[in-house]
């Protein structure tokens, strides 16, 4: 029996590159798309939202000489195409899903809104989120709070590379300790970097709560709609 039954899932984009360093690794999206499809069959209702890091990230391009709007901009376009890849997988499994654009863009996808995404979940389709919020200045973590929020989900289902939160980069400081569970005012006070402030914020605002797990193992998107303990629970 899952534990929600409506979901936002957040995805990183990097983590599509898989082993490549750049773009998308077959293999990996293949991965997501089993996974996603086995927790559809049970029943879940998912959202879904992916960075499109893995391509291009607004801030590295300012870095490089881009403008900051043009390069945000870029970034959202970066989504898109990761959404479609995603979308196509998932067809190919025999799940139905929809791409929902925070810009206009038809025929590549639908305008976002509220109850139309509502409606495809309530009808046991796949929504997919593209475009973040739509403006510039605010990352796909903050695309992904708001839409969980819109959506009324049950919780924001994090996929990321390490197993949860931790004290410190677990990658670089093997000392760092994991929390099972921890308040969205304790991130605040020690900076852990779980998601960008303003995405936190909004989730504290209106009692999202986020959970904070590995997607690259395969399996673990089912352990943690079970309620297995393999992730890290963000709450007020």
């Amino acid at each position: 029996m899952n534990k929600f039954n409506r979901i936002l899932l957040k995805l990183s984009g990097e983590s599509l590159m898989g082993e490549q360093g750049y773009g998308i690794d077959v293999n990996r999206l293949h991965d997501y798309a089993v996974q996603i499809k086995e927790a559809h069959d049970t029943g879940v209702q998912i959202a879904i939202v992916i960075g499109g890091g893995n391509i291009f990230r607004g801030l590295s391009g300012v870095g490089k000489g881009f403008d900051r709007v043009k390069g945000d901009q870029m970034g959202m376009c970066a989504t898109v195409i990761n959404s479609l890849a995603l979308s196509s997988a998932l067809g190919a499994l025999g799940v139905k899903a929809h791409v929902l654009t925070a810009i206009r863009m038809e025929p590549i996808g639908e305008f976002y809104n509220k109850w139309r995404a509502i409606q495809y979940l309530n009808q046991g389709d796949v929504v997919i989120c593209a475009c973040g919020t739509g403006s510039p200045y605010f990352t796909t973590d903050t695309g992904s709070s708001l839409r969980g929020i819109e959506i009324e989900a049950d919780v924001m289902l994090k996929g990321t590379r390490v197993d949860g939160i931790y004290t410190a980069d677990p990658e670089k400081d093997p000392s760092a300790r994991k929390f099972d569970d921890i308040s969205y005012d304790e991130i605040y006070r020690r900076g852990l970097k779980v998601m960008d402030l303003t995405a936190t914020a909004m989730c504290k605002e209106n009692g999202l709560p986020i959970y904070v797990f590995n997607m690259d193992k395969y399996g673990n998107l089912a352990r943690v709609l079970r309620g297995e303990p393999i992730g890290t629970y963000v709450h007020r």
